[in-house]
């Protein structure tokens, strides 16, 4: 597609970083902006969104102890850790994640992100540009995850 077939919100062909994981012309966002979901300190930037691309790249970063929504969803994620340190859940398993790690969440696999009490975390998201919306666990659907004993752990902060 040439350039000037694309829409007027398209990004220009380059946009400098700045101080502090920021990037010109890109904005500066909260997490989600219904707040219907229960998240703490997080923040989102959308790098990418193009649909010559078909998908979006974002840039998700929590404060020292926050933590992104534990939810699940058709589509997919392929995750690149950034800046800092943290956890994640990934279905039943509770990953340590540190600089340049790439985390695959599947299709309707339950998964949260949470950064250590020390730092903030920093990471990269792909996504495909037209998806679902996310699912939150229900009661029960918490319950069981919460016998696994690491996932009881990690949710508990």
């Amino acid at each position: 597609m040439a350039r000037e077939d694309m829409d007027s919100e398209d990004a220009p062909l380059f946009r400098p970083t700045r101080d502090g994981y920021r990037w010109d012309g890109v904005a500066y966002q909260p997490y989600k902006q219904d707040g219907s979901a229960p998240f703490k300190d997080i923040s989102r930037q959308v790098l990418f969104h193009d649909p010559a691309f078909g998908c979006e790249l974002r840039y998700f970063e929590m404060d020292a102890a926050g933590y992104s929504t534990l939810e699940r969803h058709e589509h997919a994620h392929a995750v690149m850790i950034l800046r800092g340190h943290g956890e994640c859940l990934l279905g039943t398993e509770v990953r340590t994640v540190k600089p340049h790690d790439l985390v695959t969440i599947p299709a309707w696999t339950w998964h949260q992100f949470r950064a250590t009490v020390t730092e903030p975390l920093g990471f990269l998201c792909m996504v495909n540009q037209t998806r679902d919306r996310p699912v939150l666990p229900t009661e029960d659907e918490l319950a069981a995850m919460k016998a696994e004993p690491a996932v009881a752990r990690f949710l508990a902060g």
